[in-house]
Protein backbone atom coordinates (compact mmCIF):
# COMPACT_ATOMS: atom_id res chain seq x y z
CA UNK A 1 0.00 0.00 0.00
CA UNK A 2 1.02 3.48 -0.81
CA UNK A 3 -0.02 6.36 1.53
CA UNK A 4 0.09 10.50 1.70
CA UNK A 5 -0.46 12.02 4.40
CA UNK A 6 -1.42 15.74 4.97
CA UNK A 7 -1.85 17.37 8.46
CA UNK A 8 -5.46 17.32 7.85
CA UNK A 9 -6.29 15.14 5.01
CA UNK A 10 -5.39 11.40 4.07
CA UNK A 11 -5.26 9.28 0.51
CA UNK A 12 -4.37 5.52 0.02
CA UNK A 13 -3.77 3.73 -2.99
CA UNK A 14 -3.45 -0.14 -2.89
CA UNK A 15 -3.16 -3.51 -4.50
CA UNK A 16 -5.60 -4.51 -1.49
CA UNK A 17 -9.26 -5.49 -1.95
CA UNK A 18 -11.36 -2.28 -3.02
CA UNK A 19 -14.15 -3.08 -0.01
CA UNK A 20 -11.42 -3.09 2.30
CA UNK A 21 -10.19 0.33 1.35
CA UNK A 22 -13.67 1.66 0.84
CA UNK A 23 -14.79 0.41 4.22
CA UNK A 24 -11.05 2.66 5.77
CA UNK A 25 -12.39 5.67 4.22
CA UNK A 26 -16.18 5.53 5.11
CA UNK A 27 -14.80 5.38 8.92
CA UNK A 28 -11.95 8.16 8.44
CA UNK A 29 -14.65 10.23 6.61
CA UNK A 30 -15.11 12.92 3.47
CA UNK A 31 -11.41 14.06 4.07
CA UNK A 32 -9.70 10.84 2.88
CA UNK A 33 -9.59 9.56 -1.21
CA UNK A 34 -8.89 6.43 -2.20
CA UNK A 35 -7.37 5.37 -5.74
CA UNK A 36 -6.69 1.47 -6.01
CA UNK A 37 -3.93 0.86 -9.22
CA UNK A 38 -1.65 -2.01 -9.50
CA UNK A 39 2.09 -0.26 -9.03
CA UNK A 40 3.78 -3.03 -11.20
CA UNK A 41 2.39 -1.58 -14.29
CA UNK A 42 2.62 1.70 -16.52
CA UNK A 43 -1.07 2.68 -16.24
CA UNK A 44 -1.16 2.17 -12.31
CA UNK A 45 1.92 4.31 -12.22
CA UNK A 46 0.48 7.24 -13.99
CA UNK A 47 -3.02 7.05 -12.63
CA UNK A 48 -1.57 7.48 -8.99
CA UNK A 49 0.87 9.90 -10.23
CA UNK A 50 -2.28 11.98 -11.26
CA UNK A 51 -3.96 11.73 -8.36
CA UNK A 52 -1.05 12.19 -5.79
CA UNK A 53 -0.97 15.90 -7.67
CA UNK A 54 -4.41 16.58 -7.59
CA UNK A 55 -4.23 15.74 -4.03
CA UNK A 56 -1.34 18.20 -3.26
CA UNK A 57 0.07 15.38 -1.43
CA UNK A 58 3.77 15.54 0.16
CA UNK A 59 4.51 12.47 1.42
CA UNK A 60 4.99 9.37 -0.24
CA UNK A 61 4.72 6.43 1.50
CA UNK A 62 6.05 3.07 -0.18
CA UNK A 63 4.34 0.13 1.43
CA UNK A 64 3.60 -2.07 -1.00
CA UNK A 65 5.04 -5.40 -1.08
CA UNK A 66 4.89 -9.56 -1.24
CA UNK A 67 6.82 -12.22 0.10
CA UNK A 68 7.63 -15.91 -1.48
CA UNK A 69 9.30 -18.09 0.96
CA UNK A 70 10.80 -20.90 -0.32
CA UNK A 71 13.78 -22.54 -1.54
CA UNK A 72 15.65 -20.43 -4.48
CA UNK A 73 15.53 -23.86 -7.41
CA UNK A 74 12.05 -24.73 -6.06
CA UNK A 75 10.81 -21.45 -7.15
CA UNK A 76 8.99 -20.07 -10.55
CA UNK A 77 11.08 -16.85 -11.73
CA UNK A 78 7.24 -15.50 -12.82
CA UNK A 79 6.83 -15.66 -8.85
CA UNK A 80 10.80 -14.41 -8.42
CA UNK A 81 9.87 -11.43 -10.49
CA UNK A 82 7.18 -10.79 -8.81
CA UNK A 83 8.33 -10.28 -5.51
CA UNK A 84 11.04 -7.87 -7.65
CA UNK A 85 8.75 -5.60 -9.32
CA UNK A 86 6.52 -5.50 -6.38
CA UNK A 87 8.95 -4.83 -3.57
CA UNK A 88 11.70 -2.98 -6.02
CA UNK A 89 10.43 -1.59 -9.28
CA UNK A 90 7.05 -0.23 -7.88
CA UNK A 91 8.45 2.12 -5.61
CA UNK A 92 11.50 3.21 -7.44
CA UNK A 93 9.06 3.50 -10.37
CA UNK A 94 6.46 5.54 -8.45
CA UNK A 95 9.11 7.84 -6.33
CA UNK A 96 10.53 8.55 -9.99
CA UNK A 97 7.33 9.65 -11.41
CA UNK A 98 6.40 11.49 -8.51
CA UNK A 99 9.57 13.38 -7.19
CA UNK A 100 8.95 16.49 -9.72
CA UNK A 101 5.39 16.91 -7.71
CA UNK A 102 7.62 16.30 -4.44
CA UNK A 103 10.46 18.96 -5.20
CA UNK A 104 7.82 21.35 -6.39
CA UNK A 105 6.05 21.60 -2.18
CA UNK A 106 7.50 23.77 0.61
CA UNK A 107 8.12 20.14 2.54
CA UNK A 108 8.13 16.52 1.60
CA UNK A 109 9.10 13.13 2.54
CA UNK A 110 9.76 10.00 0.84
CA UNK A 111 9.02 7.08 3.60
CA UNK A 112 10.50 3.54 1.92
CA UNK A 113 9.11 0.54 3.92
CA UNK A 114 12.03 -2.18 3.53
CA UNK A 115 12.56 -5.49 6.17
CA UNK A 116 14.99 -6.33 8.41
CA UNK A 117 15.77 -8.45 5.69
CA UNK A 118 17.13 -6.25 3.19
CA UNK A 119 20.43 -5.71 6.12
CA UNK A 120 20.09 -9.41 7.42
CA UNK A 121 19.34 -11.23 3.75
CA UNK A 122 17.40 -14.88 4.77
CA UNK A 123 17.78 -17.82 3.28
CA UNK A 124 14.59 -19.03 2.25
CA UNK A 125 13.50 -15.43 0.84
CA UNK A 126 16.17 -15.00 -1.61
CA UNK A 127 14.33 -12.78 -3.83
CA UNK A 128 12.36 -11.01 -1.01
CA UNK A 129 15.96 -9.86 0.58
CA UNK A 130 17.37 -9.15 -2.57
CA UNK A 131 14.40 -6.58 -3.01
CA UNK A 132 14.47 -4.94 0.43
CA UNK A 133 18.34 -4.64 -0.17
CA UNK A 134 17.68 -3.06 -2.96
CA UNK A 135 14.98 -1.01 -1.72
CA UNK A 136 17.21 0.23 1.45
CA UNK A 137 20.37 1.22 -1.13
CA UNK A 138 18.04 3.26 -3.26
CA UNK A 139 17.04 5.01 -0.11
CA UNK A 140 20.20 5.64 0.93
CA UNK A 141 21.12 6.92 -2.24
CA UNK A 142 18.08 9.28 -3.04
CA UNK A 143 18.82 10.58 0.46
CA UNK A 144 22.23 11.87 -0.48
CA UNK A 145 21.22 13.11 -3.82
CA UNK A 146 18.43 15.08 -1.68
CA UNK A 147 20.20 16.53 0.83
CA UNK A 148 20.54 19.82 -0.51
CA UNK A 149 16.55 19.57 -1.11
CA UNK A 150 13.63 19.88 0.96
CA UNK A 151 12.44 16.34 0.36
CA UNK A 152 13.40 14.54 3.37
CA UNK A 153 14.20 10.48 2.59
CA UNK A 154 13.27 7.71 5.26
CA UNK A 155 13.84 4.38 5.15
CA UNK A 156 12.45 1.84 7.47
CA UNK A 157 13.57 -1.80 8.06
CA UNK A 158 10.50 -3.72 11.01
CA UNK A 159 11.20 -7.08 11.68
CA UNK A 160 8.18 -9.82 11.10
CA UNK A 161 4.81 -8.63 11.33
CA UNK A 162 1.72 -9.78 11.97
CA UNK A 163 -0.24 -9.79 8.68
CA UNK A 164 -1.75 -11.64 6.16
CA UNK A 165 1.62 -11.42 4.10
CA UNK A 166 2.99 -14.18 6.55
CA UNK A 167 1.64 -18.02 5.23
CA UNK A 168 1.13 -20.76 7.23
CA UNK A 169 4.76 -21.92 6.38
CA UNK A 170 6.54 -18.54 7.55
CA UNK A 171 4.55 -18.97 10.67
CA UNK A 172 5.60 -21.89 11.56
CA UNK A 173 9.11 -20.74 10.85
CA UNK A 174 8.60 -17.77 13.02
CA UNK A 175 7.98 -20.40 15.41
CA UNK A 176 9.80 -22.63 15.21
CA UNK A 177 13.40 -20.13 15.12
CA UNK A 178 11.66 -18.26 18.18
CA UNK A 179 11.69 -15.43 15.75
CA UNK A 180 9.59 -12.25 17.69
CA UNK A 181 7.08 -10.15 15.76
CA UNK A 182 5.47 -7.01 15.92
CA UNK A 183 1.92 -5.40 15.64
CA UNK A 184 1.28 -3.27 12.39
CA UNK A 185 -0.11 -0.87 14.69
CA UNK A 186 2.89 -0.92 16.78
CA UNK A 187 5.20 -0.54 13.26
CA UNK A 188 2.82 2.37 12.24
CA UNK A 189 3.55 4.02 15.28
CA UNK A 190 7.12 4.12 15.02
CA UNK A 191 7.34 4.93 11.44
CA UNK A 192 5.14 8.30 12.41
CA UNK A 193 7.38 8.79 15.21
CA UNK A 194 10.33 8.73 13.00
CA UNK A 195 8.98 10.82 10.30
CA UNK A 196 8.18 13.42 13.02
CA UNK A 197 11.59 13.73 14.30
CA UNK A 198 12.86 13.34 10.61
CA UNK A 199 14.95 10.44 11.35
CA UNK A 200 16.98 8.86 8.36
CA UNK A 201 16.90 5.31 9.28
CA UNK A 202 14.57 3.12 11.62
CA UNK A 203 15.64 -0.47 12.40
CA UNK A 204 12.78 -2.16 14.23
CA UNK A 205 13.36 -4.64 16.62
CA UNK A 206 15.87 -6.11 19.14
CA UNK A 207 18.06 -8.29 18.58
CA UNK A 208 16.95 -7.92 14.83
CA UNK A 209 19.04 -4.45 14.39
CA UNK A 210 21.92 -5.67 16.41
CA UNK A 211 22.11 -8.38 13.97
CA UNK A 212 21.64 -6.51 10.77
CA UNK A 213 24.03 -4.32 12.21
CA UNK A 214 26.67 -7.22 13.00
CA UNK A 215 26.28 -8.65 9.02
CA UNK A 216 27.42 -5.48 7.73
CA UNK A 217 30.56 -5.55 9.95
CA UNK A 218 31.26 -9.10 10.19
CA UNK A 219 28.80 -11.69 7.71
CA UNK A 220 31.18 -14.69 8.15
CA UNK A 221 29.66 -14.62 11.87
CA UNK A 222 25.82 -14.27 10.53
CA UNK A 223 27.11 -17.08 7.92
CA UNK A 224 28.13 -19.06 10.84
CA UNK A 225 25.15 -18.32 13.17
CA UNK A 226 22.69 -19.21 10.54
CA UNK A 227 24.11 -22.41 9.45
CA UNK A 228 22.78 -23.79 12.37
CA UNK A 229 19.38 -23.09 11.24
CA UNK A 230 19.40 -24.14 7.89
CA UNK A 231 17.68 -27.40 8.13
CA UNK A 232 14.70 -26.35 10.49
CA UNK A 233 14.32 -23.55 7.73
CA UNK A 234 14.96 -26.27 4.77
CA UNK A 235 12.29 -28.16 6.45
CA UNK A 236 9.51 -25.13 6.20
CA UNK A 237 10.45 -23.97 2.81
CA UNK A 238 9.22 -27.57 1.68
CA UNK A 239 5.76 -26.97 3.11
CA UNK A 240 3.26 -26.08 0.26
CA UNK A 241 2.15 -22.80 0.05
CA UNK A 242 -1.24 -21.88 -0.56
Amino acid sequence: MVAWARPWRNSWCSMAPTAKLQALANRLGSATQVCVADLTQAQGVADLTRAAQAFKANVLINNAGISAFGLLQNQTWDTLEQVLQTNLMAPLRLTHALLPHLLSQPQASIVNVGSTFGSLPFAGFAAYSSAKAGLRGFSQSLRRELANSQVHVLHVAPRAINTALNSPAVNALNRALGNASDSPDTVASQLLNALAQNRSELHIGFPERLFAWLNGFAPALIDRGLAGKLATIQQHAQTPQP
